[in-house]
């Protein structure tokens, strides 16, 4: 009995070093997802409900995709003081996204000015990088400044991919849909930021091209939150609607409160504003009582529950059971995002398993990233060109009614007025 116990020892022995020589054996192979925006102050709804939305869809497929275990690691992208995003912070996060040799993807970000940063060292580092919210067309086009899109490719090549309509389109969609709408005369405002001013750039150009009376465009510091001398200013001036450029956090909400202390709303004078203030950040900063039939926004989305796509209809029905509430802004393409990581993951499985280091491994996603075709995403299927924008995508206008955002109509910058 003492032999045969001796000779089971002997063999488990060999057994763990068998197993000790050939680690694979036992570990999970791991690709990590960085992810990078804000997660603080007004942030926080728009924030938590992107990242839920990611989180969904990897939950979807159990965390594991072609036999790898997918890990999605968070870094908050704002300044403790401000609550804003951070141009050092942004930094850092996607300096450690690429020194990691897990991350095969940086997944980011939410504002257009903090991609600026990071876009550079991702492609310098060969790694995919994909937005759930940059909406300004430098990033991917040019003639919007010198340099762009360029400079965010020092390599030459694109890495960066987005699945919505950049602000081109959405600026000038709003521009026709005031002038739908009935307005004669708007005053544009803009947070001096890379995406609000430019966002109200494209308004205003495309507002004067097609008839609507532009009375002025003026910035506002967002870190100045008293805006009652500018909105007396537009007030005088005659305009029946204000267009705001900006975030929730740059000054968006106090717009709204304090054209409503002017008595702005109740002579008849409307906020028009972009797709950031299509957030629950905003009813919980101002009354909804105040918004109510006063702020119109654009978004690049139908109505949340009349989504068209079956994977549309069961995000929306599958998030409100996962997480007890609707989803919110640009949840649906955080979601959208996940969705091409997975898929070009997927992909590029064969290539991954054959690479030897973090350099062929990056590449291998990328490559399969840059050439997704077709993929049903939230509102259609996922197509990208040759400079990483989708191939087709819509907008809407919404009205803040009855405390919540309702959908108007769908809308473009040559839309038909009836």
């Amino acid at each position: 009995m003492k032999t045969l116990r001796i000779i089971s020892l002997i063999v488990l022995g060999g057994l763990f070093i068998v197993l000790a020589a050939h680690p694979a054996a036992t570990q999970t192979k791991v690709i990590k997802i960085y992810q990078s925006w804000p997660m603080q102050g007004a942030m926080i709804p728009e924030g938590k409900a992107m990242l839920n939305a990611a989180q969904m869809a990897l939950d979807e497929v159990k965390g594991q995709v072609a036999g790898y275990k997918i890990e999605l690691v968070f870094l908050d992208d704002a300044s403790p003081t401000t609550g804003s995003w951070d141009g050092t912070i942004e930094a850092a996060n996607a300096q450690k996204a690429i020194t990691d040799e897990q991350t095969l993807v940086y997944f980011g970000t939410y504002n257009s000015g903090a991609a600026k940063i990071s876009m550079p060292l991702t492609n310098e580092a060969g790694m995919a990088m994909i937005t759930p919210a940059n909406s300004y067309p430098g990033l991917t086009k040019s003639g919007y400044a010198p340099g762009e899109p360029g400079i965010y490719r020092p390599t030459g090549k694109v890495n960066y991919f987005r699945t919505f309509g950049a602000d081109d389109f959405q600026g000038a969609s709003g521009a026709a849909w005031a002038k739908c709408l009935g307005f004669k005369k708007v005053y544009i405002l803009d947070d001096r930021q890379l995406y609000g001013k430019g966002i109200a750039d494209v308004f205003d150009k495309h507002a004067r091209k097609i008839g609507l009376n532009v009375a002025a465009h003026d910035g506002v510091e967002s870190v100045n939150i008293d805006f009652r001398a500018l909105l007396t200013k537009v007030k005088a001036s005659g305009a029946d609607v204000v267009y705001f450029g900006g975030l929730v956090d740059s000054g968006g909400p106090q717009i709204a409160q304090q054209m409503d202390a002017l008595g702005m709303f109740k002579a008849g004078v409307k906020l028009l504003s972009d797709d950031a203030m299509y957030s629950d950040a905003v009813p919980k900063a101002v009354s909804p009582d105040i918004l109510n039939n006063n702020l119109y926004v654009t978004f690049a989305s139908p109505a949340l529950d009349q989504l068209p796509t079956k994977v549309g209809k069961n995000f929306y029905k599958n998030y409100k059971a996962k997480y007890g509430a609707d989803p919110i802004g640009w949840s649906i393409y955080s979601y959208n995002a996940m969705l091409v990581i997975l898929d070009s993951i997927k992909r590029a499985a064969p290539r991954l398993s054959q690479a030897t280091d973090v350099k062929g491994k990056r590449a291998a996603v990328l490559d399969a990233m840059r050439v997704t075709k077709d993929l049903e995403g939230v509102s259609g299927k996922i197509t990208f060109d040759e400079n990483g924008d989708p191939t087709t995508y819509l907008m809407s206008g919404f009205l803040f009614k009855g405390g919540q955002y309702v959908w108007q109509s769908n809308i473009s910058g040559d839309m038909k007025c009836k």
